[in-house]
């Protein structure tokens, strides 16, 4: 199977129902836990930042621009994520019940895989989706 450098794809099993996953990944204080602040708010159309630390490597100034772009409760969210400047990216979440848990996929889509700077930004954050945020998630789910 061949990489795909235009896309971050990951899933993971929760051992909790969709609505439990759901809050976890759409409540703002509860976002702000396993991935970082925010001013989210679940409305189409609604923009929004992340905020973390700056990373000037890669030309990062710690702000995730945002916007809503499609939900549906307790199934899919799907948002723009894009760093101000040549990242214009996508970010879904799918919730699919699985047994007596969910399934959360996540799809982080539009990489250039042409751009050395975009391609660096999808290996870091693919290893971030895979390893803490994932992990983050099922703390506070299991929190709930």
């Amino acid at each position: 199977m061949t990489e795909d450098t235009r896309a971050i794809r990951v899933d993971q099993y929760l051992a909790h129902p969709p609505a439990k996953v759901w809050r976890a990944i759409t409540e703002p204080e509860l976002m702000a836990r396993w991935l970082m602040p925010n001013d989210f708010r679940l409305e189409v159309g609604h923009r929004f930042t992340f905020t973390t630390e700056p990373r000037k490597a890669v030309g990062f100034d710690g702000i995730v621009y945002c916007e809503v772009l499609e939900f549906e409760t307790e199934k899919l969210l799907r948002i723009s994520w894009t760093d101000g400047t040549d990242a214009d990216w996508t970010v879904t979440w799918r919730l699919e019940p699985e047994g007596r848990g969910t399934r959360l996929f996540l799809d982080h889509e539009g990489f250039d895989p042409d751009d050395p700077r975009q391609q660096l930004s999808r290996k870091i954050m693919g290893s971030g989706w895979r390893t803490s945020h994932f992990r983050a998630i099922e703390r506070v789910v299991a929190e709930l």
